[in-house]
């Protein structure tokens, strides 16, 4: 028996060295280990990126028309129909911290997702039967008299709408971090896969965006509200299916209880242990063999002393305190967690920036030349180059760029993420000048044909604007996968999902940061009576101002980014915390 035993044992050790199985501690849905050939890789994230496809298509099938189904079909008033669609876009990028914090600390991300899934499925149901059946919306408009929604009425489209809010906030952080999960850190080749990944996720949200956009906004417009939430409400209904389909090939990462509380744990027992030296040799700090592998850093060596291990924890042997006492692998997460924060905080600037997208772009194209022909383009349409142009150039950037900058950097995915994301900020300072420029020649224009002071659309045609949407688009593709990728490589596995939750922040304060901005730029532009740089006529202000300055704070922006990613040592793919080097 001991010689079948010992066998066995060898038979295993062999197929693990031989790498049959993942070395990344994945397991399958029933916590077995699992085999590399039949689990995870493109096999599993086909039915992940599917689901994010028609996740997105659904939330943009919403969110892109929803102003407009307020004010007609509601017959809200515009200041209320815009707060309503401002509060649920904030909510939706707030909820996504429950579903992080559910994911890595008790439900793991398949369970996340699958749960939140279906709530935000019910959401949809409810959203499409309030727009469907008469007695949920009010009374058609008589002439100029529409009479308003009653509050039942508003509760039920509200309460579909918040489900809808909820559900992403579940789906959000974990599908990128779960098809991530698909690829074994330890393999080489899965690595390279895992950026290609990354550029795959975001393309499907462009698809899902484009079809919203289009097919779908026109079935709102021209059939009827109804059709136009249910063709959503099914595509959600097929996400969850079909995330649920590849259940058998997924492998899972266990969660590890909540990382909130770690980190709190580590700050307390730190203070507690102030006066306290750390010991020169790191091996006396307190460390579980389990973890014993993790590597001590040298920075932020203060929070080291949440785990010295005092003369009363020795003479009590009390080293079972997490508010006392934590592990060097504890320790250590926190500290990369606190060192990611100034990279994180970069990104708000860069999404003021891409706020212009949706509103000062939409208002520059409002006051130029928007007729081609027989054709009228409406300016919020604008936003198709930049939908065009990410699906057009992230598989150009997968198949031919990262190849290329391989030969030259030598590394696996061409550009370091730190890199990408450097090469983003520095093209969204590009994107705003141009759109300066654009607007510098458009009221030299306006003061040509002296109409300046005439509220409308000066002769230049909006195609002037493609530039603009079309480096934006170039500037998403280099800075929003890299931070995306870069705090899933960069965060503690047991972070993940609250690291990507965390990156989605950047946007939410990036739209108060444009907000802050424009009130504070108009508080100061319009004393003593002037117009200022925003006014209702634009052709009487100074829009290209306020451009050149996003520009000037995206540039500043850039050089303290340069200045943080070049101190900021970064770890390898198949390591489980920095590595100082």
């Amino acid at each position: 028996m001991e010689d079948e035993k010992s066998d066995l044992e060898d038979g295993l050790l062999q197929n693990e060295s031989s790498g049959l199985y993942t070395r990344d501690g994945s397991v399958d849905i029933n916590g077995n280990s699992v085999l590399k050939q039949n689990t995870g890789n493109w096999k599993a994230c086909y039915f992940i990126l599917g689901t994010e496809c028609c996740e997105r298509l659904a939330f943009y099938g919403i969110s892109t028309n929803l102003v407009n189904y307020l004010t007609n079909k509601l017959h809200e008033g515009n200041v209320s129909a815009a707060r309503n669609v401002t509060s649920w876009q904030g909510t939706c990028y707030i909820t996504p911290l429950i579903g992080a914090i559910l994911a890595d600390a008790y439900w793991g991300r398949y369970w996340t997702i699958t749960a939140f899934s279906t709530i935000y499925f019910i959401g949809m149901c409810a959203l499409t039967l309030s727009a469907s059946a008469p007695a949920l919306g009010p009374a058609e408009c008589i002439g100029s008299v529409c009479p308003p929604a009653t509050v039942a009425q508003s509760a039920v489209f509200l309460f579909g709408l918040y489900l809808v809010a909820l559900g992403t906030g579940g789906i959000k952080p974990c599908v990128s971090t779960f098809g991530a999960d698909q690829f074994d850190n330890t393999d080489s080749k899965e690595r390279v896969s895992k950026g290609s990944f990354f550029n795959w996720f975001y393309f499907t949200i462009y698809i899902g965006m484009l079809i919203s956009s289009t097919f779908v906004v026109w079935i709102q417009d021209n059939i009827g509200w109804g059709l136009g939430f249910g063709i959503p409400a099914l595509f959600m209904g097929v996400a969850v299916a079909g995330f649920l389909s590849g259940t058998h090939l997924y492998r899972f990462q266990k969660p590890e209880g909540s990382p909130v509380t770690r980190m709190c744990q580590v700050l307390v027992a730190s203070c507690r242990k102030w006066n306290l030296a750390v010991p020169k040799e790191s091996s006396l700090l307190y460390e579980t063999r389990d973890k014993s592998s993790v590597k001590h850093t040298e920075t932020l060596k203060c929070l080291d002393k949440a785990a010295v291990i005092s003369d009363a924890e020795i003479s009590r042997a009390d080293l079972y305190n997490p508010w006392k006492l934590c592990t060097v692998s504890q320790v250590e997460e926190f500290k990369t967690m606190v060192l990611l924060f100034p990279l994180w905080a970069t990104g708000i600037a860069f999404s003021a920036v891409y706020a212009q997208v949706s509103s000062t772009f939409v208002e520059q194209g409002m006051m130029m030349e928007t007729t081609i022909g027989s054709f009228s383009i409406p300016p919020a349409s604008l936003i198709i180059v930049d939908v065009i142009t990410v699906l057009s150039l992230l598989p150009i950037y997968d198949r031919v760029i990262v190849p290329i900058a391989r030969k030259f950097t030598g590394k696996e995915k061409g550009f370091s993420e730190l890199q990408r994301m450097g090469i983003g900020l520095f093209i969204s300072v590009l994107c705003m000048s141009a759109a300066a420029i654009v607007e510098i020649n458009r009221l030299r224009l306006a003061k040509d044909l002296d109409l300046v002071h005439k509220k409308i659309a000066i002769p230049f045609t909006i195609l002037w604007q493609v530039p603009q949407y079309f480096l934006m688009a170039i500037a998403v593709i280099f800075m929003y996968i890299g931070q995306l990728e870069f705090f899933y490589e960069q965060a503690p596995v047991a972070m993940r999902s609250i690291c990507s939750a965390i990156t989605l922040s950047t946007i939410s304060l990036g739209y108060y940061l444009s907000s802050f901005l424009l009130t504070i730029v108009t508080y100061f532009t319009t004393k003593n009576g002037k117009v200022g740089w925003i006014p209702d006529n634009l052709n009487e202000g100074h829009l290209d101002y306020f451009f050149w300055l996003l520009a000037g704070l995206s540039f500043l922006n850039l050089l303290i980014y340069i200045v943080l990613a070049m101190k900021f040592k970064q770890k390898k793919a198949s390591q489980g915390f920095p590595k100082e080097v």
